[in-house]
């Protein structure tokens, strides 16, 4: 382990917010490298930790979570449970709202009972600001204080980095003192780490979604750079059951070429570099229920 400064904070941040609120762009601005998928698909993101940064003498370690929506199937539930698990773990909570919607959704409403029914408070972020007229924010603001839960508000734009240090400032003072979690070295190539199995994630999904809802999770395992700028990178397709096993290799282990693909593909043209992408899969009945194996190698923990 690294040199820990004399007096270290460590600790968890939860973003919270209706899908699509902007949290991706928010950490990524926080983090100051990509490590938090962008996409228009709501639900790519379950992966728990998200991003790692340090500030002064804290380590921050944010806990992402999945957009917090209205679940109408079993497994929708079950997202929500995990995403509020997160939420829970967490030493701060952040809900991030988008001002330029029209009214305060239904989604953002249910986080701010359930923080309520929980005697939860949180820490209020008003994104996208850049988007409204000052009276109108101001509003916006006098609406959230009413219910009570929030002890601060922070007014930003995470696209535009407004406000986004102040911010981190203000977490990186709230956390609790003790030691950091993770060495200054290991979380260098740990973006790259999580962001590369995020990216085999989502060919995953995007292939099998049908027959393969949300029962996989990828792990980086391997990460070794090369004299000649390459780089090798063994993954792990972890799944709960041995057909599912079945599904992901595919006929003469043709899905998994083609996932192996579509992955090397997407990161070499994300890396600019020549890409050794090893996969592997292995049935992993518990990774769904044992909070031991809930790693930082941003292992999905997801109560599907």
């Amino acid at each position: 382990m690294g040199a820990q400064p004399d007096h270290p904070r460590c600790g968890f941040v939860a973003l919270v917010g209706a899908p699509n609120a902007g949290k991706s762009t928010l950490l990524n601005a926080m983090i100051g490298s990509k490590v938090s998928i962008v996409s228009p698909k709501v639900q790519t993101t379950r992966t728990r930790v998200l991003g790692i940064t340090i500030v002064g003498d804290s380590q921050l370690i944010f806990v992402d979570t999945p957009g917090i929506f209205k679940p109408k199937r079993r497994l929708d539930r079950a997202m929500v449970a995990a995403a509020w698990q997160g939420a829970e773990d967490a030493d701060v909570i952040g809900v991030l709202y988008d001002v330029s919607r029209r009214g305060v959704d239904d989604d953002t409403l249910g986080i701010i009972e359930r923080l309520k029914e929980q005697g939860r408070k949180a820490i209020l972020i008003l994104n996208k600001i850049d988007l409204v007229k000052r009276d109108v924010l101001l509003g916006i603001a006098d609406g959230f204080r009413e219910s009570g839960v929030f002890t601060d508000t922070f007014m930003i734009s995470a696209a535009n980095d407004d406000g986004v240090t102040h911010l981190r400032n203000f977490l990186a003072e709230r956390l609790p003192e003790g030691p950091w979690h993770f060495p200054e070295d290991q979380i260098s190539d740990m973006p790259m780490r999580l962001l590369s199995a995020e990216i085999t994630r989502e060919k995953l999904f995007l292939q099998l979604h049908q027959e393969l809802p949300y029962s996989a999770t990828v792990e980086t395992e391997v990460w070794e750079e090369f004299d000649d700028g390459s780089v090798k990178i063994s993954q792990v397709i972890f799944v709960q059951r041995e057909s599912q096993k079945a599904i992901v290799l595919g006929k003469g282990g043709q899905r998994i070429k083609s996932l192996g693909l579509a992955a090397r593909t997407e990161l070499q043209a994300m890396l600019e570099r020549r890409v050794h992408l090893i996969l592997f899969v292995k049935v992993r009945e518990d990774w769904v229920d044992d909070p031991e194996r809930y790693s930082a190698w941003g292992l999905d923990f997801s109560a599907s």
